[in-house]
């Protein structure tokens, strides 16, 4: 592990990113549970994908206790729904080639300060909802939490068939923080007035961002291809980009929004420049070429498949308050680290200007957030 220069201890954004990033919890007006809907549209477009690598890996392997992770599971809706799905497509599976459905192992991954408890709360309801559609019978359903960072091992050896990660492995490291090479040797951020990729960030931006995603997405999958048994299946579903370029009208674009929008703040006197400075988010999309090499140079995963999708239309997105929606999905995502670094009293106005500069910039010119599909068979 690289060590951090020794004067980021005293910078501003040395914070432990892994007891203070999480989504918003509960589900309050700006909650995770209230505001993921654009990721479960996203998932929704791939679930055929998800689906098919489940039921393939079920038939070759044919585990009477199948184990089945979810890494960056967060909290609401969306986490005990992907889980219904695999439990209908492996008892669908088991149907039609008449055999008993197995037992499920499903363990819950995420940050240590997510909230489990909003999940646990829900799963009496959860299997009550399995029993009454199975006409009085239920699965053979175990759930737990694992909480802990995924770069680098959760779980005991060969202990996993499936792995299902949905809009996690785009946040970076939680051990290393923010990539150190954004800080000079003085601990000073090179990066000033941007809290991501930016036109106007120096190349070594992009150079240090680049590397902490090598180092990350390499420990991931060293650290899962002891988990997962041979044969076993990954199904990874993450935030990229299409080209070279960091920079364009995609996913970096929001974070552009979100740096003009502190900006403003900066201007009007709400916030001090040095805190927009030393701001910079845990954040990469890696190309497709990016994320094929890692595989290939770690190899302990075959890339089965590989598929770019881009997650909504213009007409989508202009026919209504979509400015209004992505700003509550980052806030309910970022409003942790937002809290800590420059205080919660300007997060109502942060988000509204960043609602307007969204709504203004999709009338402009289209934006095209484009996610990947992975399914990876360990070898």
């Amino acid at each position: 592990m690289h060590q951090n220069p020794p004067m980021l201890r005293t910078s501003p954004i040395n914070m432990d990113v892994e007891k203070l990033f999480h989504m918003t919890g509960g589900i309050g007006e700006h909650s995770y549970a209230k505001n993921s809907s654009l990721q479960k549209k996203a998932s929704h477009m791939v679930k055929h994908i998800t689906i098919e690598a489940l039921q393939e890996v079920y038939l070759a392997l044919a585990p009477k206790s199948f184990g089945i992770a979810d890494l960056g599971c967060s909290s609401g809706p969306n986490t005990l729904s992907i889980i219904k799905d695999i439990l209908e497509a492996v008892e669908a599976v088991s149907c039609k080639i008449m055999s008993p459905a197995p037992e499920f192992r499903v363990y819950l991954n995420d940050l240590p300060t997510n909230d489990f408890n909003s999940v646990f709360k829900s799963l009496p309801d959860f299997y009550k909802e399995l029993k009454k559609e199975r006409s009085g019978g239920s699965p053979s359903l175990f759930i737990a939490g694992y909480p802990g960072s995924f770069y680098g091992r959760i779980f005991p050896n060969n202990c996993l068939h499936f792995v299902y990660s949905s809009f996690s492995l785009h946040w970076l490291s939680q051990y290393m923080q923010i990539p150190p090479g954004l800080y000079d040797e003085q601990g000073r951020s090179i990066n000033k007035g941007n809290i991501y990729i930016s036109e106007s960030s120096p190349p070594l931006v992009s150079q240090a961002y680049f590397k902490q995603f090598q180092d990350d997405f390499s420990l991931f999958l060293r650290s899962r291809s002891q988990e997962v048994t041979t044969g076993g299946c990954m199904v990874l579903i993450l935030l990229g980009r299409i080209g070279p370029d960091h920079v364009d009208r995609g996913n970096s674009f929001f974070w552009e929004l979100l740096s003009r929008s502190l900006a403003i703040l900066v201007s009007q006197g709400q916030i001090e420049k040095e805190k927009l400075d030393s701001y910079e988010v845990n954040f990469y999309t890696a190309s497709k070429d990016e994320i094929e090499a890692e595989i290939r140079r770690e190899g302990s995963f075959e890339l089965v498949r590989m598929e770019m999708f881009e997650t909504e239309s213009q007409l989508e997105k202009v026919s209504r308050n979509y400015g209004a929606e992505v700003a509550m999905t980052v806030r309910a995502i970022q409003e942790s680290m937002i809290s800590h670094h420059f205080g919660d009293q300007i997060l109502d106005s942060l988000f509204e200007i960043y609602a307007s500069m969204v709504n203004e910039e999709i009338v402009k010119e289209d934006i095209n957030p484009i996610q990947f599909a992975l399914v990876l068979k360990k070898l």
